[in-house]
């Protein structure tokens, strides 16, 4: 199948962070769908494997890949102007960048990891989405997506930095939405920012490399692509600042 059939025909599509299990499957989805993705990662070698992937699987879609420091604001925001550049238009952004560092208890939390997810797991969706928004805006189907995990609801003992940094990313989001809310005046939202929340991501790979594991609650990264999608089927205003949960609310 090629760009140009499916719902999403004609939409123009960025995924931040494409190049692992996750990036991969959305990419492909995504593509399926009829949509040009525009993907990145800052591991050139991942993100052509994932681009070349998908182009492969759908017989020549338009799915093309970028390098990208997402830690730096300009490097982001020239992505985002070479997007809508080179593609007329930008539908979406899909931040999946990812990463995790917890401790065996609260007391041995380490701040250094805090430091760490504090770079990856906010600062990223705060270029992304300062780099994107006005895009999104200018869109009639615009949408944000953030991932982002029950523990932000949630936080366990072992788990402080991570959580905090995944209720930091949600606050940004939220903001964001709230922007959009304000743009669509009395008519409502026409574009959103939605997050989608997980307990954790599976893969094949990760069954393979253990068969006995029964991942409880897991979201494979086939139905979280397939929720991505649907993101955009909502009418903006039922997605914009919503949490939409791929496993159970604690």
């Amino acid at each position: 199948m090629r760009n140009g059939n499916g719902p999403l025909s004609g939409a123009v599509i960025a995924v931040a962070g494409a190049g692992g299990a996750a990036g991969r499957a959305t990419l492909l989805r995504l593509a399926e769908a009829g949509a040009t993705v525009v993907a990145s990662d800052n591991d050139p070698e991942r993100l052509a494997e994932a681009v070349d992937a998908a182009r492969y699987a759908l017989g020549g879609a338009t799915v093309t890949g970028d390098t990208v420091d997402l830690l730096d604001l300009q490097s982001t925001r020239d992505w985002a102007t070479h997007v809508e550049k080179d593609f007329g238009r930008v539908d979406g952004l899909v931040h999946l960048v990812g990463g995790w560092r917890g401790s065996e208890t609260f007391t041995k939390t380490s701040l250094d990891d805090w430091d760490f997810l504090e770079l990856l797991l906010v600062r990223t969706v705060q270029h992304t989405s300062l780099a994107f928004h006005e895009a999104l805006q200018r869109s009639d189907r615009g949408r944000y997506v953030l991932i982002s995990a029950s523990g932000a609801t949630k936080p366990a003992a072992g788990n402080a930095a991570y959580a905090a940094a995944k209720a930091a990313a949600e606050a940004w989001t939220l903001a964001m939405a709230d922007y959009f809310r304000k743009a669509g005046g009395e008519g409502g939202p026409t574009s959103a920012a939605a997050i989608l929340v997980v307990k954790a991501l599976v893969h094949d790979a990760m069954r393979a490399d253990r068969p006995n594991a029964k991942f409880a609650g897991f979201t494979d990264v086939k139905d979280l692509a397939e929720a991505i999608t649907d993101v955009w089927s909502k009418p903006a205003a039922e997605v914009n600042g919503k949490r939409l949960w791929l496993t159970e609310k604690p």
